[in-house]
């Protein structure tokens, strides 16, 4: 926060004014424990709390926000009341507990993140959002007293995965709670805050777009850093929605990095450039004041490449430019750098730090156990701390990353590499932050990171009360477009859209507390109906123009020898029966195809006529979707990959078959070896050449052709067909129509926009009911059955699969050590989606156990297709023998080997398997002995690195 010294005397008048004016006041007692005085949004914000509203702050990450969750704490704790302060991930939770803490002492505050509880009747007590969703369900009585809750990082809600657990928070918390909602900067908030005036009451809503420490834009091209705007003006002062400029002016992109971009374009056409590095032509790399480093110019930058990593860091060093978080999308790649780093010799820090850093990082680390150091790679990553260098992941021991935050905090880590989770909330600003790409992989494939993305990562920049300038650079990449960069650059917010839909666990908890008819009401207030519900009124407008200009075209189309309508009707039916004859024989096609591709079994030997690598192959898994299959196949090229559709111009045919030994597993490089020298003696004494395409089968379209021969015959003998002016009537008649068919699809929009949600919750209800989870009871009201009880009590993606098991008893036979290897299937999400068989089981009842379950999950998948119901994920078995072997007691490399699994990973996905067993021993009406099982797997897991947690002074 600033101080005095930075603020202007006329700031320091006004500052004076708002202290006169909250004097008296619990704002003011609040504002008079504060070393700094309050910006403008966060006074209106505040005044809002205190007058008893609820309250919307969309500002800039490190805007100081907070400030304003930080009051709503104060109020109650001055007023005898409790607070909950929420955020989306543990960490962030871990950080708020700490800093109230240290404010208003351990006995006042607790914390509650699912697998830690301490001091949970505390007057204030952070906790993840889903804790809070889950004590609401339960009607837990920790709510009792609760005045305020805080909802940091409220924007989450548009996360497709947890996002509605906000919107279920804010729906279902009691009305006399006040919701205090921090946001980044969304381009909607209006509407957003306009929703929580709906259903949480007067809500004020305060947007600030002013960033109190200044960003400037930059490309660094190889070590050079280069002004991405032409403007000598911080962005935040030149861009529009600033009241202190033109509102249609925008940032003019740096012509010298326009004009490199060509250089290169023509280079890569193969032309010659001229030009050497020499460096002549520019002005330096020196500070000169407002933000501007370096002449800008490029002409002699000659062809372009990545600065290294090392270069990077050393440039921004030499620039006073540190310390620096480098977001890079990849945990393999962050560990790397900090490597690469170390291994070109770097050193950020003096020795006095570096004997204070080891002092910290030996004491935090002190009950590690020596075993678990190797495998944890404890002494590089003691290394790199030493050196100031360090990466940041959710691969890594959440320990580790406790000591990277803190010592960064404290100045004595100047470059961390980190992925996108570091943006998320944690208080862990820098002086810059360094984007090395601007696209990444979304699960399913590389796309380029939004503008949203683009402003929360660089939002670390700049520490207010520290820096008088935050700088955010994108590493210059071969191709870059400098035009695209300022498109992300220039536009600091992004729409909030809703990701609420009803679940499982959900739509149960809301019928056992409200009943079917009550729930639908309350599903209705959920901001993703409220967007749906916004946009029907302009789809509505945009039907009535239509119906007026569909008027105008009947009228036009007018014919006096008949009725037009009627001839055009004639004319579009000839041409659909005509392209539809075309269709049909593409649609059996198509079905002979997948016929061919369903019917392959493992060891078919078979020709690939297309795609990207055409020639022989072997099946080695077939595929059980019944829709599009896709077996794997291994090719003569030693590719191991899905076959489909694409691949194929006709049926594929089978030319030979080869067996498989028992157990063969693709990935393994001795049995893929072994199966391609199969294959080429198979295909060399056979010689079996498949043809590409095939005359097997044949089309029957007498019908069709029969009606199209009628419909042209009825054309002809049409009174309009002889108008002299039909063409002219025609074309008027082919707008009606393609107006008419766009006019009712809109008019299906708006049907399939209202009550949607309702419409899910229905058939969500409609498959709960086909499984007996929800019954009528005597007056004819759904319930939850007993079944429905426990459903209640399990939370996760998997919920339904979960009641399902319990139900048929997948768990009852299972020993403490089996029962958490289970528990990984309904909870482990691979990074990757597997191939090949499933992994042969610890343990005989532990085979069945899975067996019962994916059958289940097979059955529920095709329930919820029937049902038009998004598909519940397919159980996991990638976890299954590391955590039988850590419940076992093994050591954590031995639980490890053999798996590409990260230590902090197998510890993140460990306490999320101590999470749903605490759920599972809770659950009512289970058989007597399941309970404690439960409770001894949770301790048997509980021990070493799970529990290990870093202390840093």
């Amino acid at each position: 926060m600033p101080s005095s010294e930075m603020t202007s005397p006329a700031e320091r008048y006004l500052a004076a004014k708002d202290r006169v004016r909250d004097q008296g006041t619990e704002l003011g007692e609040f504002k008079a424990g504060l070393s700094f005085e309050l910006d403008d949004f966060q006074n209106t914000a505040c005044r809002a709390v205190l007058a008893g509203r609820g309250v919307l702050v969309a500002a800039p990450t490190g805007a100081g926000k907070t400030i304003v969750g930080e009051f709503a704490v104060h109020l109650a704790l001055t007023r005898g009341y409790k607070a909950f302060y929420t955020t989306p991930i543990k960490a962030l939770s871990n950080q708020k507990y700490q800093e109230f803490c240290e404010k208003y002492g351990v006995e006042n505050v607790g914390l509650l993140t699912g697998d830690t509880s301490v001091n949970s009747e505390a007057p204030v007590v952070v906790m993840t959002t889903e804790v809070l969703r889950n004590m609401l369900y339960a009607d837990s009585n920790t709510l009792n007293g609760l005045a305020y809750v805080v909802m940091d990082e409220v924007h989450y809600l548009a996360d497709r995965f947890r996002g509605a657990v906000w919107e279920e928070v804010i729906i279902h918390l009691p009305s006399e709670v006040a919701v205090v909602s921090l946001s980044a900067t969304v381009s909607n908030a209006e509407e957003f805050g306009a929703w929580l005036g709906t259903v949480r009451g007067d809500t004020a809503v305060v947007v600030s777009e002013h960033r109190p420490v200044p960003l400037w834009q930059h490309v660094m091209v190889q070590r050079d850093l280069v002004d991405l705007f032409a403007e000598n003006v911080a962005f935040d002062e030149a861009a529009p929605g600033n009241d202190t400029v033109d509102n249609s002016r925008t940032p003019k992109i740096n012509p010298e990095l326009l004009k490199l971009a060509r250089s290169e374009t023509v280079s890569a056409n193969g032309h010659s450039r001229n030009g050497r590095r020499d460096g002549s032509d520019r002005a330096g790399g020196r500070y000169q004041g407002g933000g501007k480093y370096g002449s800008g110019r490029t002409s002699g930058f000659g062809m372009t490449r990545a600065a290294s990593r090392p270069q990077v860091i050393r440039a921004l060093e030499k620039q006073n430019l540190l310390p620096a978080i480098t977001f890079i999308f990849s945990r393999a790649a962050c560990d790397a750098a900090v490597n690469q780093c170390a291994a070109a010799g770097l050193w950020l820090t003096t020795d006095a730090e570096r004997i204070e850093i080891a002092r910290r990082v030996d004491a935090a680390c002190a009950e590690l156990p020596d075993s678990d150091r190797d495998v944890l790679g404890f002494w590089g990553w003691r290394d790199g701390l030493l050196r100031g260098l360090a990466a940041h992941h959710a691969g890594m021991l959440p320990s580790f990353k406790e000591v990277v935050e803190d010592l960064f905090v404290d100045g004595l880590v100047r470059a961390v590499f980190a992925t996108e989770t570091l943006a998320l909330g944690i208080n862990m600003p820098a002086r810059t932050v360094v984007l090395e790409k601007l696209e990444k992989y979304n699960g399913e494939a590389h796309v380029a990171i939004t503008a949203g993305e683009y402003t929360q990562l660089t939002g670390r920049a700049g520490r207010r009360g520290i820096d008088i300038e935050g700088h955010a650079v994108v590493l210059w990449q071969p191709g870059t477009d400098p035009t695209a960069v300022g498109g992300l650059a220039s536009k600091r917010s992004y729409p909030l859209n809703s990701s609420f839909r009803p679940t499982y666990n959900m739509s149960i908890n809301l019928v056992a507390q409200f009943g079917q008819d009550r729930t639908r009401d309350i599903l209705e207030s959920s901001f993703a109906q409220f967007q749906a519900d916004s946009s029907v009124v302009d789809l509505a407008k945009q039907v009535r123009s239509r119906e007026a200009s569909l008027a105008g075209y009947e009228k036009a189309m007018t014919c006096h020898l008949g009725d037009f309508n009627e001839y055009a009707k004639l004319r579009r039916e000839l041409s659909d029966h005509e392209s539809g004859a075309s269709a049909s024989k593409s649609k059996q096609r198509r079905n002979a195809v997948v016929d061919s591709i369903a019917s392959l079994r493992a060891g078919d030997v078979i020709l690939v006529p297309g795609g990207r690598n055409p020639g022989h192959a072997v099946v080695v898994g077939p595929d059980s979707n019944t829709r599009e299959p896709r077996p794997t196949i291994l090719t003569v090229d030693r590719e191991l990959r899905k076959l489909n559709l694409h691949d194929l111009t006709g049926p594929v045919e089978v030319a030979a078959q080869l067996r498989l030994p028992k157990g063969f597993n693709a990935k393994v490089p001795k049995d893929k070896r072994n199966l391609l020298a199969a294959l080429e003696a198979k295909l060399a004494e056979t010689s079996a050449q498949l043809p590409h395409r095939t005359a097997a089968f044949q089309y029957a379209a007498t019908g069709e052709d029969a009606a199209i021969t009628t419909l042209r015959r009825n054309l002809r003998s049409h009174p309009c067909h002889g108008c002299s002016d039909r063409e002219d009537h025609a074309r008027w008649s082919e707008r009606w129509w393609k107006l008419r068919r766009e006019t009712d699809g809109i008019v299906r929009a708006i049907q399939a926009r209202t009550n949607t949600i309702a419409r899910t919750f229905d058939r969500v209800i409609d498959l709960l009911a086909g499984y007996g989870f929800v019954v009528a009871d005597g007056s004819g009201k759904l319930v939850p059955s007993e079944d429905g009880q426990r459903l209640r009590r399990v939370y996760g993606e998997k919920d339904l699969l979960i009641a399902l098991a319990l139900r048929q008893g997948a768990f009852s036979s299972l020993d403490a050590a089996e029962l958490a290897a289970f528990v990984t299937t309904l909870v482990y999400q691979a990074k990757r989606d597997g191939e090949g068989s499933r992994p042969r089981m610890p343990s005989v009842s532990l085979e069945q156990s899975v067996e019962d379950v994916v059958i289940a999950w097979s059955r529920l998948q095709d329930a919820e297709e029937s049902h038009k119901l998004p598909l519940t994920s397919e159980p996991e078995m990638g976890l299954v023998w590391p955590m039988y072997k850590w419940a076992k007691g093994r050591s954590l490399q031995d639980s490890l080997a053999g798996t590409e699994l990260a230590a902090g990973d197998f510890v993140r996905w460990t306490k999320q398997v101590i999470d749903l067993l605490g759920q599972l021993a809770q659950v009512p009406a289970v058989p007597a002995g399941f309970a404690p099982v439960c409770r001894s797997a949770i301790e048997m897991l509980r021990r070493g690195v799970v529990t290990y947690t870093a202390v840093v002074d």
